[in-house]
């Protein structure tokens, strides 16, 4: 398994869910057309519970660090 980048890290380090929960939701949300409430109910079938704006504050917390640090793999390759 590849290592997080450290800045990613950073911001999943204070945010209080598993970091796979948080990464789903955030992936799941920019990939597929899904709304907030939808992924909410989707992470509740799953048994996790999660407030679809917990989920936003993610989202906006998230992916700038990861589109960052996408950028920054694509550039060494």
């Amino acid at each position: 398994m590849k290592t997080l980048d450290p800045s990613v890290a950073r911001v999943l380090k204070r945010l209080h869910y598993p970091m796979e929960v948080m990464l789903t939701c955030v992936r799941w949300y920019v990939a597929y057309p899904l709304s907030l409430r939808h992924l909410e109910e989707m992470m509740a079938e799953r048994g996790i519970a999660v407030d679809h704006s917990t989920v936003h504050r993610w989202a906006i917390k998230l992916l700038p660090v990861l589109e960052k640090a996408f950028r920054r793999c694509r550039r060494t390759h």
